[in-house]
């Protein structure tokens, strides 16, 4: 097989496997939105996921296709099978990640923990469920939602009217228990097509308006049953859903120390940017080589903690206008910037800080973060 990668969506994501298949001399390409994306170093082609024409020319170039996000069409991802192109994770997994619904359904089949659930279409379907969890619910979009997009916490079927009465024939809403939970956690997963894995440690993730806004790995107490559940946890449904690459297990840990599985990601995630300084193989080298199946990368620490920040916004005038200010300040932070325009709220970088006592580390990555505020 052709060492080449082909990348569809020139995010940051993508951005970050460039200087991992540099150092392999792997061969990259990405299919970026436009010529200002976060990944334009690496971007080789220009233009619309959507459109079948421009990928599948894209990826006859390429020896396998991956993924920055999960928004490419089925329609597309078919076409791509149906011309020979290796696409991995391939669409029969990666539709679990695309639609919400599919993957509670699969998740229930495969007997994994999750919250309780339903699909509605109607105002009294949803207050049905609202009424059955105790006056309130958490109502979710089937396709299309991220970081806190597409998801509403409702008390009734009046917060969530324009979304039913929008519903195209076929569609649903849906509707989940509000978990009472203690923290959120995440477990990643690496997996080859001949089926060896790898995991790294799993982590507590800390959300701000819904984006996650800071990772502390390992999540703090977690040795023992919490660890071992997570990990038991992604490694079923890794093999269930037949995944190539790595995969993201975002997680609730509940006040009667249940651990239920919230979303899915396939690809790269913000919760795994640690790895790039904190672990032997980062989850961006470690993707790179699940999609060739090439040996996966050993996931050790290279401290006992590592702490990412994100930078949500930043400055005005970019993150690099702030470099001296932190890097003096703060020698021991990695920085990475994503050539992000400020945007309110949008994740333009992050710092990431290793060591051996955490509230240093913590201080530490988020001093040196808060250099890229306004």
């Amino acid at each position: 097989m052709s060492m080449t990668v082909g990348v569809i969506g020139g995010g940051q994501l993508a951005r970050m496997m460039i200087p991992a298949a540099v150092n392999l001399g792997i061969e990259i390409s990405v299919l970026a939105e436009g010529d200002d994306s976060s990944a334009r170093l690496g971007a080789t082609a220009v233009g619309d996921y959507r459109d079948a024409d421009t990928v599948r020319t894209f990826a006859k170039s390429v020896g396998v296709v991956t993924f920055d996000h999960e928004h490419v069409p089925p329609h597309v991802l078919a076409e791509l099978l149906s011309d020979g192109a290796k696409v991995r994770p391939g669409p029969h997994a990666l539709t679990f990640a695309q639609d919400k619904i599919a993957m509670r359904t699969r998740l229930a089949e495969l007997g994994v923990p999750i919250p309780g659930w339903t699909t509605a279409t109607t105002p009294a379907e949803v207050d049905a469920f609202v009424t059955e969890y105790g006056g309130k619910a958490v109502a979710k979009t089937a396709r299309g939602g991220y970081d806190g997009k597409g998801v509403r916490m409702i008390s009734s079927s009046a917060d969530v009217v324009d979304w039913l009465e929008a519903l195209a024939d076929g569609e649903q809403l849906l509707l989940e228990e509000r978990v009472s939970f203690t923290r959120e956690l995440a477990q990643l997963i690496a997996r080859r097509p001949s089926g060896q894995t790898a995991l790294w440690p799993v982590v507590e993730t800390v959300q701000k308006d819904g984006v996650c806004a800071e990772v502390i790995a390992p999540a703090p107490g977690s040795a023992g049953a919490v660890s071992d559940m997570a990990a038991k946890i992604a490694v079923s449904i890794a093999e269930g859903l037949d995944v190539t690459g790595v995969l993201a297990v975002e997680l609730f840990e509940t006040d009667d120390e249940r651990i239920l599985v919230n979303e899915l990601a396939m690809r790269p995630h913000n919760s795994g940017h640690w790895t790039i300084d904190g672990s032997t193989t980062s989850q961006f080298e470690q993707h790179l080589r699940a999609v060739l199946d090439l040996p996966l990368g050993a996931t050790d620490m290279t401290a006992k903690f590592a702490v990412m920040v994100n930078v949500l916004g930043g400055p005005t005038e970019g993150m690099t206008s702030r470099l001296p200010a932190a890097m003096g300040n703060h020698p021991h932070a990695k920085i990475h910037a994503y050539g992000k325009e400020f945007r309110a709220g949008r994740k333009v970088g992050h710092v990431t800080v290793a060591g051996d006592d955490l509230d240093a580390v913590v201080a530490e990555a988020r001093g040196a973060a808060e250099n890229f505020s306004n």
